[in-house]
Formats: structure tokens, sequence, C-alpha cells
């Protein structure tokens, strides 16, 4: 249980129970705290002695009810973070559900987020939770946060690939023959045409060039008037 000052929100120290069976509580000034580690608190001096009666007049905003603007119960106040060497607490943490529930969400409500304060409430002019910094996700929440990525992921690829497609189906087809093939297909048709000349291997329009030499001989005899 934390010892504490509500009214300028400061930590004085914490109260320890030192055997289940007994109903006597220890309760350590701030000072008296020379260390602290994951499972143990190492004090130097002697506590002093207490009953669980006393301790329950003692006022603190552990446990409180935490409301809105309109007076409705958004939480409860869970724990909070100090300053060890002076006990200033920085801020609260606010459980939405049960603070014992294993995973829950934890908000930071500063302490100039608080209205008022009563014993048991904590008055503030706050719409939501979700207008408080978030400190720890719970698992749920943390599960949608996932799941909401991979979705977008999902999303983007898809997009993507429809991209992709689009662009396949815009290109031509192979088996296609473009409009520059085309033309120059007109092209030699057009030069190669038998109506327009002959072919160009023809037999008639070459002989054999000793038979050409031949009948040039005959006309020069028959020419020569002396021959």
């Amino acid at each position: 249980m934390a010892w504490m000052h509500p009214p300028v929100h400061r930590l004085l120290g914490w109260v320890s129970r030192p055997s289940a069976l007994r109903t006597s509580r220890d309760v350590w000034r701030l000072d008296q705290c020379r260390g602290v580690d994951d499972q143990q608190v190492f004090v130097k001096g002697l506590p002093a002695e207490t009953d669980q009666t006393t301790l329950d007049r003692l006022p603190t905003l552990l446990d409180a009810d935490l409301l809105d603007r309109d007076g409705q119960r958004m939480g409860q106040v869970a724990d909070l973070a100090f300053v060890p060497t002076t006990g200033e607490i920085l801020y609260y943490l606010v459980a939405r559900s049960d603070p014992r529930l294993p995973g829950s969400s934890r908000w930071r409500l500063s302490p100039d987020r608080i209205v008022d304060q009563q014993p048991g409430r904590v008055f503030t002019a706050l719409q939501d939770l979700d207008d408080l910094p978030q400190a720890r996700a719970s698992v749920r929440q943390d599960l949608v946060r996932r799941s909401r990525h991979w979705r977008e992921q999902l999303q983007q690829l898809g997009d993507r690939a429809g991209e992709r497609l689009e662009g396949w189906l815009e290109e031509p087809p192979w088996d296609e023959p473009t409009r520059r093939d085309a033309r120059n297909d007109e092209w030699s048709e057009s030069r190669s045409s038998p109506s327009d000349s002959r072919e160009a291997w023809d037999d008639e329009d070459w002989s054999d060039p000793g038979e050409l030499r031949r009948d040039q001989s005959r006309s020069e005899h028959d020419e020569d008037p002396w021959i």
C-alpha cells in the first residue's frame, strides 16, 4: 500500500505486511529506501507499526473511481509513478476494468488533469480514456492493432497485384502484328507485285553469253561488204 499525500500528489512512503497471520502493518518512510529490485526493496532502519483500521483512514487516490466531465465512471486508479528522491508523483495509471486482471490496458493520468478529488473518487474534464496517453495496451487491443496492420499490408499487396494485372491487359497480344510490321508487309507486297514488274529471275530476260557473242559476229560480217 502507498502512503501518500493527495493534495500535493506526493508519495510519503509505503506500507508492508510482515506476515499473513498478523494484523499489524509496517510503515516505511520514503527516505528509508536504499534500493529497489524486481522483487525486493532494500531499506535502512526500523518501521513504524500500525493496524489496518488506521491505514483505512489515510487519504489515497489508489483504487479510486475515475469520473469524466459528466460524472460517469471511466475507470479506476490502479498505480502511480514517482520520483524516488523527492516522492513527487509524475502520473497515475488508470485501468478501464478490474486492475487485477492480467494483461489489461493502462492510461497515464497526470495530476494537472485532475479537477477535484474526494475519498474514492477522482473528477476530471475528460470525455473518454482515449483522451489520455496509453502506457500499456491490453492483449485484445494489441491483437486488434496487429490485425489492422496485417489487413493494411494485404490490401497494399492486392492493389499492387491489380495494377500489374491491368498493365498486362493493356499490352497487345504477342501473336498480333503491330502497325509498323503491317506497313512493312504492305510495302514489300507492293514492291514484289507481279502486275508492276516481272520476276527478277525470269529465264526469258537472260541468255547464254556465248550465243550473244556469236550473234554479234554474224551481224558484223553481214554489214561489212568486203567480207
